[in-house]
């Protein structure tokens, strides 16, 4: 069951860090879905250091399970924050990716959560 919860993890901090770089260097892939939903220039980079806390609370978290449980929970908080936005503003083409990326959040915190 580790091995599950290391490939997941892993998998999930390297999104979330890819993720982060896109924000990070005003990806053109990145920045018309951010404008979309309505986050403020100013903004993006802050949601960029969150993911890279996640990416590295989760790879810490293979070390020490507290730190991952609580990395995985601001995962989830985070994707579903996202597709709440997505939701709010019709973006229906935006929620795919990040509902995706929660339900992988949340076989990580499951998965961590039984390997305790």
């Amino acid at each position: 069951m580790f091995v599950a919860t290391v490939i997941v993890s892993i998998f999930l901090a390297f999104a979330l860090a890819m993720s982060a770089v896109g924000k990070l260097t005003k990806s053109d892939s990145v920045i018309p879905g951010m404008e979309k939903v309505g986050v403020p220039a100013d903004k993006i980079p802050v949601l960029a250091y969150l993911e890279i806390a996640g990416a590295i609370g989760l790879a810490v978290g293979l070390f020490w399970w507290p730190i991952g449980v609580a990395a995985a929970i601001g995962v989830i908080l985070y994707f579903v924050g996202a597709v709440i936005a997505h939701l709010r503003v019709k973006d229906i083409s935006g929620i795919g990716p990040a509902a995706f990326l929660a339900v992988i959040a949340i076989a990580a915190l499951v998965l961590r959560l039984l390997t305790v």
